[in-house]
């Protein structure tokens, strides 16, 4: 069978990896591409696709979807990606079904079994706030003299053979691996505590290597997808700030559905009848699955929050939770406001690719989304954040954006924590008590 795998430089070179790489049955004609800028008009290198495709497998932009299927003989194509509208899935369904062929996702079946125990943190969309939860895990465990590495979902947007296995201990690693910003954003938050992260291409053998130091693995999701490695202990994350996503983001529904604990994130800043509305959600989708509320502890760097006040700022926020994610404000934000600082609209003077950026997402809020994904969008970033007429930068992304880009105006940095919040159970609690368990 000819097939095409539809993806975003992630879970589709996974599931090739792990399903039809060696299925002799089976002939991957090209991988699709879409979400991701610079993603395409490359090729999945030789060395990772193996014997049967020696010349690599083309990587197309999505759009080419009816041409693969009418020039190219494709009969199925594999849905390998995430945090898109059940409706957009269902397009694609039609698409395939016009030009004559199947669309089929895969599901859970691609997962990898490791030899140590694995905490997975998922979520409903991209922004939730996994990482921040994973990094709250890992740092918690270590503290008590537990080996914790943890695995974070691919985002190869490079050389892929390169990146096949990447290991980040130190801030040299991000150089090495020529990191774009949104890469950063995931992997430089660990360098900060002094923990080990890996990711990459091959996750069969980044998984080897991170068990060899590691006591426990715990895999921080990307997006809304379900772990690339089998979970021993699933914890989902729902967002009080955009209820009932659960139901209508694909594969957001599966992932509660999975969850061994639900958390409703960001509890402390959203309605009290959001908060509720989805612990009720996650109760009729997954009635055994118990359910705490978690908050942010949200905090400036480099001067008193109380000095903000009536100062003109301009926030900074994590590009793919301001873009795809479609949230209108995150923590810079939420800081601002809760300083009484003047938020001013830097949308009239973004220039180049993020000008483009808010013309692919007309919604976006009164923010700059720190987009990066190549020197030119760091260059326009820039710019832009400059032609604002601000007196302070808040950076809401969570690595040293300053370091990256040169401004006109000071920037401070917006950090932002996992927080237990009063009345609800403790997460460290029941995560030392699975942990217990697990060694008894």
């Amino acid at each position: 069978m000819r097939i095409a795998i539809l993806g975003a430089a992630g879970r589709d070179f996974h599931d090739f990896l792990v399903l039809y790489r060696d299925d002799p049955h089976v002939e991957v004609v090209a991988f699709t591409a879409t979400q991701i800028p610079y993603i395409t008009d490359r090729r999945f290198p030789a060395s990772l696709a193996g014997p049967r495709y020696p010349a690599g497998i083309p990587i197309v932009d999505e759009d080419e979807l009816e041409r693969l299927v009418r020039e190219e003989g494709v009969e199925q194509l594999v849905f390998a990606y995430s945090d898109v509208t059940v409706q957009h899935v269902a397009s694609l369904a039609a698409r395939a079904v016009a030009a004559g062929a199947d669309l089929v996702q895969p599901g859970a079946r691609s997962m990898l079994a490791s030899n140590k125990p694995v905490i997975g943190v998922g979520a409903v969309r991209t922004g939730c706030g996994k990482s921040q939860v994973t990094r709250w895990l890992c740092q918690h465990l270590v503290e008590r003299g537990i080996r914790a590495v943890a695995i974070r979902h691919p985002m190869p947007y490079g050389d892929l053979a390169a990146q096949a296995v990447q290991r980040f201990a130190e801030r040299a690693d991000l150089e090495r691996h020529a990191c774009t910003i949104e890469e950063r954003e995931e992997y430089e938050p660990y360098l900060e505590l002094g923990l080990v992260v890996y990711a990459g291409v091959d996750y069969a053998a980044i998984l080897a290597q991170a068990e060899q130091e590691a006591d426990v693995l715990l895999w921080d999701g990307g997006n809304n997808d379900l772990p690339l490695i089998r979970p021993d202990l699933h914890l989902v994350l729902l967002d009080a700030h955009r209820p009932g996503h659960a139901r209508t983001w694909v594969p957001s529904e599966a992932q509660v559905r999975l969850a061994d604990l639900i958390l409703v994130a960001k509890a402390d800043t959203a309605p009290a009848e959001a908060v509720e509305a989805e612990r009720a959600l996650a109760a009729e989708l997954n009635p055994a699955a118990p359910v705490f509320a978690i908050g942010s502890h949200i905090a400036l760097d480099g001067l008193a929050e109380s000095e903000l006040a009536g100062r003109r700022v301009v926030c900074v926020e994590d590009g793919p939770t301001t873009t795809h994610g479609g949230m209108a404000f995150v923590a810079a934000t939420l800081l601002a406001r809760r300083a009484g600082a003047v938020i001013v609209d830097p949308r009239p003077h973004f220039v180049g690719e993020l000008a483009a950026t808010w013309r692919a997402y007309p919604e976006l809020g009164p923010l700059v989304p720190a987009m990066g994904y190549s020197q030119q969008q760091r260059d326009d970033l820039a710019a832009s954040l400059n032609a604002t007429d601000a007196e302070l930068v808040l950076n809401g992304s969570p690595i040293d954006l300053g370091a990256l880009i040169e401004l006109d105006k000071p920037l401070l940095r917006v950090r932002y924590d996992l927080a237990e919040l009063p009345g609800e159970p403790s997460l460290a609690e029941h995560v030392e008590g699975w942990w217990a368990a697990r060694c008894s």
